[in-house]
């Protein structure tokens, strides 16, 4: 007699967990909020002591409500299907239309705010283009620059609304979209603590290898990114033009996706990290090596993006395989997925912050002029490093530890058999114990 209990089905403590899942509450619960801090950070406090402490306040909330968003996002994935081929296809659709919501992103904040941008102010070695700058310099009529600095807060606060209901409309999407699948009971399974979870996560060799090459090669990608308009405004002399150059990336990454999505399902997920990374090397050197020249720029950047769309799409398609692979070594342990991706997301964020320390150390120390209309020779020397030679390096690095992850392709495909050997053996056990209990 066939079981009328489906093998999947809602599962997570409380009454809107046990409706909608374990992982959609925490996406409705925590958007308003972050939402809100969002916004606040753009916004310029009526008060001159305390703005430190404003700003620090409600990013540091932002940041937090981000992850309580981030982490049940991402481990989505393992909740939606069972299947690895559904999950490849479910990560390549989440990160194409990631990378588009940068794109629109990027395209509304630069649109917006690059109308009503400041003027650079020029340094004692730059030629003075006209009195108003003169008087800048001289310091005789700095309430000149009142009215631009008015208009780029207005255009600040103007861009973060409308990219917050842009945040509300796809979390909207997402909560009405996606229906979240999980396995209700596993035969002879038994939940886990949190902090036995850690113990067991952490000691999972493939687990620990993925994320320490995941680490270096994110590092990599965020010192390019965080450091390319600088680059692009102040070494190649591209300042009205890095966020068309920006754009330029960030399309590409969108257009490449499903190419690497292909990639990988006909070479495998390993060879496409390798070859996914390194094409990003050649346009890191080509836009250092040769002369500024914007054609040339924007031709390597297209590049550059499919190496962006590699490290988008390849870290978070292997980290499902590593949860199956956990799944088949410890059969008995339950409610895990969170844990990994938890884990994955904090090296992200980890790494996002040593990218913001050492841009901004090596930067001070190299005389960086805030707002200038022209930087020391030091300056952009430290930004050719560092968007060209520390982030290949950091790729080197990443992709040596990655040559020791042991989940191949070969692998793969025989984890996910004997997965479905479980399942099958797991449904019929409990065929069997329903029909037991009805005879």
């Amino acid at each position: 007699m066939a079981s009328q209990t489906p093998r999947w089905a809602f599962w997570s403590p409380g009454a809107l967990g046990h409706a909608f899942g374990r992982m959609l509450p925490w996406i409705v619960l925590s958007t308003p909020l972050a939402v809100i801090c969002y916004f606040l950070i753009f916004y310029v406090p009526p008060f001159e002591d305390g703005k430190v402490a404003w700003y620090l306040f409600f990013y540091c909330a932002f940041q937090t409500l981000q992850t309580c968003f981030h982490v049940p996002y991402s481990a989505l994935t393992m909740f939606i299907s069972s299947e690895q081929a559904e999950r490849d296809s479910a990560t390549a659709y989440r990160m194409t239309v990631e990378v588009l919501g940068a794109v629109l992103g990027t395209a509304i904040q630069g649109q917006i705010v690059g109308m009503a941008n400041a003027p650079c102010i020029p340094g004692p070695g730059d030629p003075v283009l006209n009195a108003t700058n003169l008087s800048v310099v001289d310091g005789h009529n700095d309430s000149l620059l009142a009215l631009p600095i008015h208009n780029t807060k207005t255009a600040y606060m103007i861009a973060s609304g409308v990219i917050c209901l842009i945040y509300i409309l796809c979390a909207i999407v997402l909560f009405f979209g996606v229906r979240e699948q999980k396995e209700f009971c596993r035969v002879g399974s038994e939940p886990i603590s949190f902090f036995q979870g850690i113990k067991l996560v952490m000691g999972h060799g493939p687990y620990v290898k993925l994320v320490i090459g995941f680490l270096f090669t994110s590092l990599a990608f965020m010192l390019l990114e965080g450091n390319f308009a600088l680059f692009c405004t102040y070494t190649l002399g591209f300042r009205n033009d890095f966020q068309n150059i920006l754009l330029v990336i960030m399309f590409s990454a969108t257009l490449t996706i499903p190419f690497w999505q292909w990639f990988l399902t006909r070479f495998g997920k390993k060879t496409a990290v390798y070859c996914g990374t390194l094409t990003a090397v050649p346009p890191m050197i080509v836009v250092v090596v040769f002369k500024s020249n914007l054609i040339l720029t924007y031709f390597v950047s297209f590049f550059a993006g499919m190496g962006v769309a590699s490290a988008y799409l390849m870290s978070w398609s292997m980290l499902p395989d590593v949860v199956d692979d956990f799944k088949l070594e410890n059969p008995k342990s339950i409610g895990h997925e969170a844990i990994f991706y938890s884990f994955y997301v904090f090296f992200s964020k980890f790494s996002s912050g040593i990218s913001l320390g050492i841009s901004t150390l090596s930067l001070h120390f190299a005389g960086y002029i805030t707002r200038g209309c022209s930087q020391p020779e030091a300056v952009n020397i430290t930004l050719r490093v560092l968007v060209s030679f520390a982030p290949i390096s950091l790729m080197i690095i990443g992709l040596v530890v990655l040559y020791f992850y042991p989940i191949d392709e070969k692998r793969r495909q025989r984890n996910r058999e004997r997965l479905r050997e479980q399942w099958e053996m797991e449904d019929s056990e409990t065929d069997s114990a329903e029909l037991a209990a009805m005879i």
